[in-house]
């Protein structure tokens, strides 16, 4: 028996409060993760986890014994990636994610011909609008908008995108258009997955509270909803903009447009950075820059 055993195991549903969470992301069975934790307490005859029906928690030991553990696995994988990467040709796997508009329009066509240029590498790219815990779930990168608070990550910007609130032509026939910020609340306003609409009023921010009878989570529904003449929306300018330049959509209020967000590639705290990591967050930014 390795001094490793149940280490990976450990830290994997520590972080994840789950035995089955720990399984998916290491891709072993939830009964080997458990039976790997139990034999490790048992070599060490200390309690790491506490244990439940519902998660699992740490015990003072555990939480101590955690941060160690995650030390000698960040050296660890840092000692192989570096052997691994001396030629400086990324290789392994390389897990990602991102938001599925933004993701499928921009960050997976630019991870595909980077793919094409190395191909000693492999990539997987989870696509889910939800903000993965990239630390606990495994994932070496992510790509990320707005103001990051999470000091486990490192961030590096990318690029930036604007909001922009518009409606169609017809819609405006009908409706007229709105003046100022508090207007909108005589309009039909088409929503989408935020409960507020940020604005600025010179150097003050605003959160506007929409109100309307049409929702989705889809900012494509909210366009398309839009286009169709329902009313007002505020969608990120990479939805908008061929359509403003067409004259399929009029931009409104853009005395008031909020500040710029930044397009953030966030990843792992590492005192080394892997090569496939370094080199796709910079092949991101000469490509999402433009």
């Amino acid at each position: 028996m390795s001094r490793w055993d149940g280490i990976d195991e450990f830290v994997a549903t520590a972080e994840a409060e789950s035995f089955s969470r720990a399984a998916a992301r290491l891709g072993l069975s939830t009964s080997g993760v458990s039976r790997a934790v139990a034999s490790l307490e048992e070599r060490l005859q200390t309690r790491l986890l506490y244990r439940t029906t519902r998660r699992v928690s740490l015990t003072d030991a555990g939480r101590a014994f955690l941060a160690r553990c995650r030390q000698l696995i960040q050296d660890r994988d840092e000692a192989l990636a570096a052997v691994g990467e001396e030629d400086g040709e990324p290789r392994g796997l390389l897990r990602m994610t991102c938001s599925a508009a933004y993701g499928e329009r921009f960050v997976v066509p630019a991870v595909n011909a980077f793919a094409l240029s190395h191909p000693r590498l492999s990539i997987e790219i989870d696509l889910d609008d939800a903000v993965r815990d990239i630390v606990s779930e495994g994932f070496d990168l992510a790509i990320r908008f707005g103001r990051l608070t999470d000091s486990r990550l490192i961030a590096k910007r990318l690029a930036s995108r604007t909001r922009r609130l518009c409606a169609s032509p017809d819609y405006l026939a009908r409706a007229g258009a709105p003046k100022q910020i508090v207007d909108l609340e005589d309009h039909a306003c088409v929503l989408g997955a935020s409960d507020t609409w940020p604005f600025r009023d010179g150097e003050r921010e605003i959160a506007f509270k929409p109100r309307g009878r049409w929702r989705c989570n889809s900012g494509q529904a909210v366009l398309d909803a839009t286009l169709s003449g329902l009313g007002v929306c505020q969608l990120p300018n990479f939805y908008v903009d061929a359509a403003i330049a067409e004259g399929r959509l009029i931009p409104l209020l853009d005395n008031h447009r909020p500040a710029d967000e930044g397009v953030w590639a966030v990843y792992p705290h590492l005192r080394l950075l892997p090569a496939k990591v370094r080199l796709l967050v910079e092949h991101l930014e000469r490509v999402l820059a433009g």
